[in-house]
């Protein structure tokens, strides 16, 4: 059952993203990427595609209600392989072979280091001190991902937005975690604690950076690279953050890095064969 709710949450996320991009591909958006999604809210498509999100969310949760995380979220990463014929279908973007099968290998890759790598113990929440250095490590990550993503060709600029995205998106995962923890004190400690505005901003601002990437036009890298930092990112502050431990042996560990190397190459596959033909529409630039 598990494995079923998963696949669910895959095609629920994957549908949710191309439909938020194809919002955004008929109706290019001007103006400050600070009010985009303000101005997204107000189009029906757009709207579905956060209810797809939402009932994926609702569907990861069941998974993981009667699963494994190690079993579960490699099957998200599924959702990069369901994206590409909803983007051809919804959207009218050419979707090769090559993207396919780049596709799949970013996938396999994930789930190797996935499994591989898998966490255990660790803690629900950290010191403050703790998460102001992890915010600080993605921020700086993320900042230059943003600049870099304002100009040149869409592929490179969808790709390097949705590696922000996905730092940003495990960070708020890492955020939820903690707000969860909070639950066993009663509503009035969440809303008093500072984790829960801090989930909202950095949620607000990894939804951004998504809808950019996907304005783009390029949905394979947008996705691509947003789905596979997204579980590489959780990896890191899980054991820097959250004091997880990975009990790796040596060929574990090569088998880590090599996994990592593939998925890599995989997302380069992606964006360069994006790059060869033209996006589904020149977007204007939306970021400030």
């Amino acid at each position: 059952m598990d494995i079923v709710l998963a696949l669910v949450a895959a095609l629920l996320f994957a549908l949710g993203t191309v439909l938020q991009q194809k919002a955004g591909i008929d109706e290019p958006s001007e103006g400050s990427s600070a009010s985009l999604l303000l101005r997204m809210v107000r189009r029906p498509v757009w709207l579905i595609g956060i209810a797809a999100d939402s009932l994926g969310f609702l569907a990861q949760a069941a998974a993981l209600g009667v699963g494994r995380l190690a079993v579960v979220q490699p099957l998200l990463v599924s959702s990069v392989v369901f994206a590409l014929p909803l983007g051809a279908r919804l959207t009218g973007q050419r979707v090769r072979r090559l993207d396919v099968g780049a596709a799949f290998l970013v996938v396999a890759a994930l789930v190797v280091f996935l499994t591989v790598a898998n966490p255990s113990g660790g803690e629900a929440d950290a010191p403050v001190r703790d998460w102001l250095i992890a915010g600080g490590i993605c921020a700086a990550v993320c900042v230059p991902l943003v600049l870099l993503g304002q100009r040149g060709p869409a592929p490179r600029r969808a790709a390097m937005l949705g590696v922000a995205t996905g730092v940003l998106f495990a960070l708020s995962a890492a955020l939820t975690k903690a707000v969860v923890d909070e639950l066993d004190n009663g509503v009035v400690a969440i809303v008093t604690g500072w984790h829960l505005y801090a989930l909202a901003a950095v949620g607000y601002a990894s939804m951004t950076l998504n809808q950019l990437a996907l304005n783009t036009g390029a949905l394979a890298p947008a996705v691509a690279t947003s789905m596979a930092f997204d579980p590489i990112t959780s990896v890191f502050l899980g054991v820097l953050l959250l004091h997880e431990t990975l009990d790796a042996s040596p060929p574990e560990v090569a088998a880590t890095l090599l996994s990592l190397a593939a998925a890599l190459a995989g997302m380069a596959i992606l964006a360069r064969s994006q790059s060869e033909s033209p996006p589904v529409q020149r977007l204007a630039s939306t970021v400030a």
